[in-house]
């Protein structure tokens, strides 16, 4: 999220050959827009059974979302009506000052019920940093969240996505974090909602690190959101987003480390090649990792890639279609 992705930049062109050509083919030759209608039909009459269920990540709309071509009460019914999705993951970011605003919450909450989509979980940043190793910042950072908690019941989902960052060793992270953790966990029982972490970079993108963090909050509503991409350790310039990587864990490894304490999974895209696989990913080895741990929940499609979103996103939604069924 955010520009922040380093390699978006380097995906070619010939990706978005991929991306339309089969589209074209597939419903003979019809414009963009004839073959989009009906490919995204096409895909939701011959989905096949799959041991998860799909759902759509907000922020692979922000580009659409950032220039105002799209607004957050519209995402559950384009995510439905464009792409055959019923399930969405929202980006606190399209609607940041909104979290206490109940006429609003109604409203979006009525779009969901009216198209048939449900709302899985709230993605949550720019509130604090919940490993903060200042324990006033870091009590300050558990208190804002408390707002997304709320509303994350009120619009129905299971969970709240936060980051788990803080400037220190990996010891003073992990023990910060922990206690940061627990506190927001501890305020949301009551509230049936989860806390779950993302691997998002830092020490938050080491497996066995980010595990250890939560099996030591050691609280049923605390878990992880593994993501198939955010593995980038260590920057070549100490900052979390824009400069090159120069430590990236095993994103397989990572998975199955996190897999354990999963409420959430984000099936991170980038690029396609000309079969229509996940450049970066796998995921015909990847969604065996998830499955073998048990997972039957949501699998969130983010797309983040240089072909248009609605394309990109429909390209994640037949590779996760084609890899889950065989997984």
């Amino acid at each position: 999220m955010n520009a922040r992705r380093d390699f978006l930049k380097t995906i070619g062109l010939a990706t978005a050959g991929y991306s339309l050509a089969p589209l074209l083919s597939a419903c003979g030759g019809k414009t963009t827009s004839e073959a989009t209608t009906d490919s995204t039909a096409m895909i939701t009459q011959t989905a096949p059974e799959l041991f998860f269920k799909i759902s759509l990540a907000e922020w692979s709309l922000h580009k659409m979302l950032f220039d105002k071509k799209l607004d957050n009460l519209d995402f559950p019914a384009k995510a439905k009506n464009d792409f055959g999705i019923s399930a969405v993951e929202y980006v606190n970011q399209f609607f940041v000052d909104k979290a206490k605003d109940t006429a609003y919450l109604t409203e979006l909450k009525k779009r969901c019920d009216d198209n048939g989509v449900t709302s899985v979980l709230i993605m949550v940043d720019g509130e604090g940093e919940m490993a903060d190793l200042d324990g006033k910042k870091r009590a300050k950072a558990v208190e804002n969240h408390y707002k997304w908690v709320e509303a994350a019941k009120f619009l129905g989902c299971h969970s709240i996505r936060v980051n788990c960052f803080g400037i220190g060793s990996e010891e003073e992270v992990a023990k910060a974090g922990t206690d940061g953790l627990r506190k927001l966990s501890e305020f949301a029982q009551p509230f049936g909602i989860n806390v779950i972490v993302e691997n998002h970079g830092g020490y938050s993108s080491k497996g066995t690190w980010l595990a250890g963090v939560i099996s030591a909050v050691g609280l049923s509503n605390c878990g992880t959101l593994p993501d198939f991409g955010n593995f980038c350790v260590r920057r070549e310039k100490g900052d979390m987003w824009e400069s090159p990587c120069v430590e990236e864990y095993d994103r397989y490894k990572g998975v199955e480390e996190m897999m354990p304490f999963a409420k959430g999974v984000s099936a991170k895209a980038y690029g396609f090649d000309a079969n229509g696989n996940c450049i970066e990913t796998d995921y015909s080895r990847m969604l065996p990792i998830v499955k073998a741990a048990g997972y039957t929940g949501h699998i969130g499609i983010e797309y983040e890639g240089s072909i248009s979103e609605e394309d990109g996103i429909r390209a994640t939604k037949a590779l996760l279609e084609r890899a889950g069924a065989i997984a």
